[in-house]
């Protein structure tokens, strides 16, 4: 079987024609560093069975990122059929020094010149059967975003073109082959840009950006999450309970109480983080992000990071195990490490999920935006005081080289594919942890048998007594703690377990926390889930990307203080206001 790898530099649509060509759902993102891995699959290309490989960006072979390295190594320790070395159309006069290091391996080499679209509508000119001549390599015009030149991709690779022993002129090469028109057609970014860069109105332009996404997400998602609660509920009434009927109460109990009602209640909430993150892919893919990644460069400095970490923690926005994989791109050891210290207190989907629920139980949906807005502040705030409190532990002084892509709006099959990446994402998580995690809560809140269930001589009442002396201060009751102790290894756990603990689930269960616990219990778990010990998948992928015992276990033990000590500062403060 042949193996074809893509390479390129970053934000030239690598993994959006591997995802083209393999029918995958590699994360399609509009910024640098978006494929933090080695990504693979055997697909059908040209006629043939082959293994496709994307790999990072890169800016060459001889940096020192562990990027770079990943791809150099992989090169040199790999056999390799085919490369595709993925260009950018509009820069191809920077990108081609890259194409020419990587020709020296002696593999059969094309280049994907990718984004022809966007170079014509700037009005870029470019001879690519005079720039294949010089170049010596076959040459494959393309826009993987809209499809146009798969034709000719799909045809079975040129082996590589004659050679010639002479010294390529990559200045003289670009002056014959490619014209730049006097001006570029690019006054619409100018202008964005003059408004998105503002220094005084930037950041206030991002905050509200992410606001209204907000706002929309739950105007718009809320009546579909009260539609899903009480499909669920009626399917509980109508058929699953007449079919259990035969069963014993106990069996029953296990069946309806602990695995359907904390998987439904779960469950309810998928439409709703689809379609944030519909939004957000718009938002992702557009551009923006680098953009606000450039504004926030010099507040990052102040904590020792950079606008290449505030990418990353945008993207632990969505789960922070690829974010902390995508610290590769930092280029030293130190700002990487403290980078992965602070990505694990970003709002990820899965705790998104546990804020919605509880946000729309104790909230009218004016307000519920207003809390979860105040949740992503106080993230942001967790993240600036641990950078501010570590960062002379790992202090790096590399400046900031970030490139921004043009505006981009994404294809509707592209915002399709990230919807069901993150679906798929959630079913393989429910599948393993969500499944596990509410057995484990039933039979805490059930056994010893005989006894009321969640009661206090059951074994989730005697764990949460044990625990009651450490959250009493903080207004999180000792059933509330078994929730957050599986919440260690899944967030979206904490739903499905409350749904357990409590015997309901869908509008039931939102009523029942609102009738045992105030507003103030209610915000100040939702600081506490926020904050606290990330999830096994991230302190595992912590652990795998760092190879250091003590920033894991820094890790672990620093967040746990600090959702205490926020959740405490809250808590007494709105008991005496």
């Amino acid at each position: 079987m042949k193996r074809v790898a893509l390479i390129g530099m970053p934000n030239t649509g690598k993994s959006t024609l591997f995802n083209k060509i393999s029918g995958s759902s590699a994360k399609v993102g509009n910024w640098p560093g978006v494929t933090v891995d080695l990504l693979s699959v055997k697909t059908m290309f040209g006629g043939e069975l082959i293994e496709l490989i994307d790999l990072p960006g890169i800016y060459g072979l001889s940096g020192y990122s562990e990027d770079e390295k990943v791809v150099a190594d992989f090169i040199k320790n790999n056999q390799i059929d085919h490369i595709f070395y993925v260009a950018n159309s509009t820069q191809l006069d920077r990108q081609l020094e890259l194409m020419l290091e990587l020709k020296k391996f002696n593999i059969p080499l094309t280049l994907v010149a990718n984004m022809i679209d966007e170079a014509k509508a700037f009005g870029i000119e470019i001879d690519f059967k005079v720039l294949e001549q010089c170049l010596q390599t076959e040459i494959i015009p393309i826009s993987a975003k809209y499809g146009q030149g798969f034709e000719k991709l799909h045809q079975k690779p040129k082996k590589n073109l004659p050679q010639k022993k002479q010294i390529i002129e990559l200045d003289q090469v670009v002056k014959k082959t490619i014209h730049y028109p006097a001006r570029l057609n690019n006054q619409n970014t100018k202008k964005l840009d003059a408004l998105f860069l503002n220094p005084a109105f930037g950041l206030p332009i991002f905050l509200f950006i992410i606001f209204g996404v907000f706002q929309f997400v739950f105007s718009a998602g809320q009546p579909i999450q009260e539609w899903m609660s009480n499909f669920f509920f009626l399917i509980q009434e109508n058929y699953l309970i007449p079919l259990l009927s035969p069963l014993n109460s106990m069996l029953q109990s296990f069946i309806i109480d602990g695995v359907y009602a904390g998987l439904t209640t779960v469950a309810a909430f998928v439409p709703i983080i689809i379609l944030f993150f519909f939004i957000m892919t718009i938002i992702e893919d557009s551009g923006y992000f680098s953009r606000a990644a450039f504004l926030m460069d010099k507040i990052m400095e102040k904590m020792g990071l950079d606008g290449r970490a505030f990418v990353m923690m945008l993207m632990g926005f969505g789960c922070n195990v690829p974010a902390l994989m995508g610290t590769k791109i930092m280029r030293t050891k130190e700002i990487r490490f403290l980078t992965m210290l602070v990505i694990p207190f970003s709002l990820c989907s899965a705790r998104l999920q546990v804020f919605l629920f509880l946000i729309a139980a104790f909230f009218s949906p004016t307000h519920g935006a207003l809390v979860l807005f105040s949740l992503y502040l106080l993230s942001f705030f967790s993240i600036f005081i641990t950078a501010i409190i570590f960062k002379n532990k790992y202090q790096s002084n590399e400046p900031l080289v970030l490139e921004l892509p043009p505006y981009r709006f994404p294809t509707t099959r592209q915002i399709l594919i990230r919807g069901w990446h993150e679906v798929k994402h959630f079913l393989n998580r429910a599948s393993k942890f969500i499944v596990l995690g509410v057995i484990v809560v039933w039979a805490l809140t059930h056994f010893p048998a005989g006894y009321e269930p969640a009661s206090e001589q059951t074994y989730a009442g005697v764990i949460g007594n044990f625990f009651h002396p450490i959250f009493d201060p903080i207004g999180i009751d000792q059933l509330l703690v078994i929730a957050l102790i599986f919440g260690f290894i899944a967030k979206e756990i904490l739903i499905g377990a409350l749904a357990v603990i409590f015997g309901l689930e869908g509008q039931a269960l939102s009523s029942h926390l609102v009738e045992l616990f105030n507003h103030g219990q209610a915000i100040s778990f939702m600081i506490f889930t926020l904050i606290y010990t990330p999830c096994l998948s991230t302190i595992a992928t912590l652990k795998n990307e760092s190879k250091d015992r003590t920033l894991t276990i820094l890790s672990i033990f620093w967040s746990l203080g600090l959702a205490w000590l926020m959740s405490f500062i809250f808590y007494q403060i709105y008991l005496h206001i």
